[in-house]
């Protein structure tokens, strides 16, 4: 568990890679060194310490990671002038709490998951941070607070917390605070539930910060985030017979400053943008992105690998992400017939599908990310392999998050794989890959280049060389 590594006997051991993007951003521009990795060393992992999300907050001082057991673990940014010159301040563990625990729904006779499946972070308005997490059936909206002082001297109070009796008091004193060790208090504000007949796949947070949607396979729900007892349902795409149902809802965000407009994506390779304004249920979209299918790569999985398993808005507005199974598309949102750059993650197991259908590797849901100022993207593969895509030089590499050079400022090299043919000095070959081993999510720094990078129980974090 992530939140043990906070020094509490467990033996564990940190790592960090460090990136640096120099100024044109290119391939030999970039340096990564070794620094820190929060989690266990065992290689036995525990089903409840892989981590099922992570995301900074809108500063980036804090970061989230949820997990299958359903804890929640901040790590929060030190400052500068209390790390060395030679790296930015380190996220170290600020607060653990238990978010969701395992039910059982008695009508339907299922047991509900505790794994985090989103955690969304709310601006910050006062001294207190707010968050949202959410497991499949159940979104709850969290205060994290400090603190550093307690009150002292009651006059109707003993300091053990026993009432005294009031006639005992012959002299009035004035309470004051005094200093104590830092508490950081995680409670639950709110606690939206009973929305959601299939399991939830993704939250989202409007830019009027007063309302959020969540979507679950079928449908997408409009919350406000002062009350829990009712929502408004903004899409409903069960049919009256679920045999003929053909597609579901994968993924569904708000855009980033326009509050009536949200994308959704389908397991059929389509987003559409509908407009909250149209109407109040938003079963017509206001725009659908869709690229013609090509036919020299029709096969057996074209329906599978073309579903969609994340949608993000660029930090502008003008464009969106999608991730399938294979590739990054970029999006223009006045542009529906076809992405404006597309780049390819793993084509190199286009010839492996058969596998990968057979081992259910094929359905895993891989996340993506853009940098602070959208020139860059990021996204996981499989073999502990991590790609990034700088959209003006048009360059990508690959790195693989690894406790293999755990030296302090060691250089690493950049990886590649060999599809076929001849294998060179440097190079892994396909067959070796591990798909045991795999990114499926990333999160990168709002305004910094410091990147979180999920590997099943472990969380490394990549930040750009201070000389």
């Amino acid at each position: 568990m992530l939140a043990e590594f906070n020094g509490q006997g467990v033996d564990y051991f940190c790592l960090t890679f460090v990136l640096f993007l120099g100024a044109g951003g290119g391939g030999n521009d970039i340096q990564w060194c070794f620094s820190q990795v929060k989690g266990a060393v065992d290689d036995d992992v525990a089903e409840a310490d892989i981590i099922s999300t992570v995301e900074f907050n809108h500063s980036g001082e804090l970061l989230a990671t949820g997990d299958k057991g359903g804890r929640v673990v901040i790590f929060q940014q030190e400052q500068e002038n209390k790390t060395p010159s030679h790296s930015r301040g380190e996220y170290n563990v600020y607060s653990t709490f238990q978010s969701h625990e395992p039910e059982f729904d008695y009508l339907k006779s299922l047991e509900i998951e505790e794994k985090i499946n989103k955690i969304r972070w709310l601006p910050q308005k006062n001294a207190a941070q707010f968050l949202l997490s959410t497991n499949d059936k159940t979104i709850k909206l969290w205060k994290i607070s400090e603190r550093d002082k307690r009150p002292e001297g009651y006059n109707l109070k003993e300091e053990d917390g026993r009432y005294r009796d009031p006639t005992t008091v012959t002299t009035l004193r004035v309470p004051v605070f005094r200093p104590m060790d830092l508490m950081v208090e995680a409670s639950p504000r709110r606690i939206f539930a009973n929305a959601h007949t299939y399991h939830i796949n993704s939250i989202s947070i409007n830019s009027d910060y007063e309302t959020y949607l969540s979507a679950d396979d079928l449908r997408i729900n409009l919350w406000h985030l002062e009350i829990t007892d009712r929502s408004f349902n903004i899409v409903d795409i069960k049919p009256a017979n679920m045999e003929e149902l053909t597609e579901v809802i994968t993924a569904a965000e708000f855009h980033p400053n326009s509050c009536n407009t949200f994308v959704y994506s389908s397991s059929k390779g389509t987003i559409r943008l509908c407009d909250m304004r149209a109407s109040a249920l938003c079963d017509r979209h206001s725009k659908l992105f869709e690229e013609p299918e090509d036919p020299s790569n029709r096969s057996f999985f074209s329906e599978i690998i073309s579903s969609i398993s994340d949608v993000k808005f660029s930090h502008s507005g003008r464009y969106m992400m999608t991730r399938d199974y294979l590739s990054v598309k970029i999006w223009d949102l006045n542009m529906e017939n076809r992405p404006v750059e597309t780049y390819q993650v793993h084509e190199y197991l286009r010839s492996k599908l058969c596998s990968l259908y057979e081992n259910d590797c094929i359905f895993d849901k891989f996340e993506c990310c853009w940098n602070g100022s959208d020139s860059v993207v990021m996204t996981g593969s499989y073999n502990n392999f991590f790609r990034m895509f700088d959209r003006n030089t048009k360059r990508d590499i690959t790195l693989e998050a690894s406790r293999e050079n755990n030296k302090p400022r060691t250089v690493l090299k950049p990886r590649k794989v060999c599809a076929s043919g001849k294998r060179k000095k440097d190079e892994i070959s396909v067959d070796s890959l591990d798909f045991n081993k795999k990114i499926l999510h990333t999160a990168w720094h709002p305004k910094e280049n410091i990147i979180a990078v999920a590997t099943t129980n472990n969380l490394y974090i990549f930040q750009d060389k201070v000389n």
